[in-house]
């Protein structure tokens, strides 16, 4: 595996760390909440630098049902982070408490809360749409021939577990509710340890990385249709 692969690998890993260890807010402290973050978008900016090429290859080739909507989810994603780092900035009481921008409390707030569950969805949206190649690269580690099919079904099985639980934990923490504004308020169970929250946001991201991974199998399998030009 090439050197730059790997600080891809490693630069997503740690990204998706933050980006679970950030959606517990409270739970790990506003001043801890705050560094993370920062270190989220630090991150988030290396992400696209070391992905740069996917930006010269925007206006080239022909695009498909499945290349329109990964360029979507892409765009999204980056209009979240933006948001997630413009109202961050605003509501900063430590790592940009330098900065004074006031009378836009309320709106960074409102603006805050759509960016991270959405960001949250979003990311993981964006996850199940790469997680093919990330598979490939681990059986290529691996080696194909070395899993049984046997093996093969059961880790097929633990990923339907993760994904139904990972469904309950979205209903649970009524997720939904937040992505649509129906609360202002992100309710946290401070007598709950924080294992379970990340398990539980561990399971919802798998819920939708799960998903998409098999929505877009069904979409490889369909009979190629002709690409549209951009």
């Amino acid at each position: 595996m090439k050197l730059s692969v790997k600080i891809k690998i490693i630069v997503d890993i740690c990204m998706t760390a933050a980006l679970l260890a950030c959606m517990s807010y409270l739970l790990i402290g506003e001043k801890t909440h705050e560094w993370i973050g920062s270190g989220m978008f630090i991150l988030f900016i290396l992400h696209h630098i070391l992905n740069r090429k996917w930006y010269k290859n925007l206006f080239h080739g022909k695009y498909s049902i499945l290349r329109i909507i990964q360029t979507a989810v892409n765009f999204m994603v980056f209009i979240c982070m933006t948001g997630l780092m413009v109202s961050g900035i605003i509501l900063s009481r430590y790592v940009f408490d330098f900065i004074r921008i006031r009378g836009m409390t309320s709106f960074a707030r409102t603006l805050h809360m759509l960016s991270s569950y959405w960001g949250f969805v979003l990311m993981s949206i964006h996850l199940g749409l790469h997680w093919g190649m990330l598979l490939g690269m681990i059986k290529k580690m691996v080696g194909k021939n070395r899993l049984s099919d046997i093996l093969r079904w059961c880790l097929r099985g633990a990923a339907l577990l993760i994904a139904c639980y990972g469904l309950t934990a979205f209903i649970k923490h009524d997720l939904l509710s937040y992505m649509l504004l129906k609360k202002h308020f992100v309710f946290f169970d401070m007598e709950r340890p924080l294992f379970l929250f990340f398990l539980d946001y561990t399971a919802i991201m798998g819920f939708w990385i799960w998903i998409v991974y098999y929505i877009r199998q069904l979409f490889i399998k369909l009979p190629k249709q002709k690409g549209v030009k951009k």
